[in-house]
């Protein structure tokens, strides 16, 4: 017997097996997206050099040498504004979006946060990866996509809260009756 996380119980083979099987699918996606960007995120913020205007290692450097072979300069010149605050709000959305996704917490919300990080790099920092699949941004974005689509059914905040709904719901009907 398998608890699926909706408040279902599945036991058995068949199409009910497939059924609960396939609610995992995402499970090592999800894992690996989240760890991914929790350290990304965390590497970001602790690395002094990053978080500097000018200067070897630093994201001001990284965004000039991107800026005129980026598919959206503008969103380059944006962030040169302002490139150590840019490197706090990416460090700090790349954490964020890492930790809901692995704890399931708003799950679809999260993961579009990571696909627009994802987005957002692809079209500036490895636009000009040549050819397009050295970039990873790229398959990073893609990869978010079905955790967008479909959130995270098992092993998630968002499955616990959903399934103490359900049950909040017919525990309240059954008292009407």
């Amino acid at each position: 017997m398998t608890l699926l996380g909706r408040g279902e119980a599945v036991s058995g083979g068949g199409t009910d097996r497939r059924s609960a099987l396939s609610l995992y699918a995402l499970l090592p996606l999800r894992i690996f997206l989240g760890v991914t960007f929790l350290y990304a995120g965390l590497d970001k913020l602790t690395d002094s050099a990053f978080l500097a205007s000018s200067g070897p290692g630093s994201l001001g450097e990284l965004l000039h040498s991107v800026r005129d072979a980026s598919a959206i300069p503008g969103l380059v010149d944006l962030a040169l504004k302002s490139p150590v605050g840019f490197g706090y709000a990416i460090g700090i959305g790349e954490v964020a979006v890492g930790i809901g996704t692995l704890l399931g917490l708003c799950a679809r919300v999260a993961a579009a946060g990571g696909a627009l990080i994802s987005l957002s790099l692809w079209m500036t920092v490895s636009w000009a990866s040549t050819p397009y699949y050295y970039g990873n941004d790229l398959a990073y974005l893609m990869a978010w996509l079905p955790l967008v689509i479909a959130g995270a059914p098992v092993f998630s905040l968002d499955a616990a809260w959903r399934t103490r709904r359900r049950r909040g719901g017919r525990r309240r009907a059954g008292l009407r009756i």
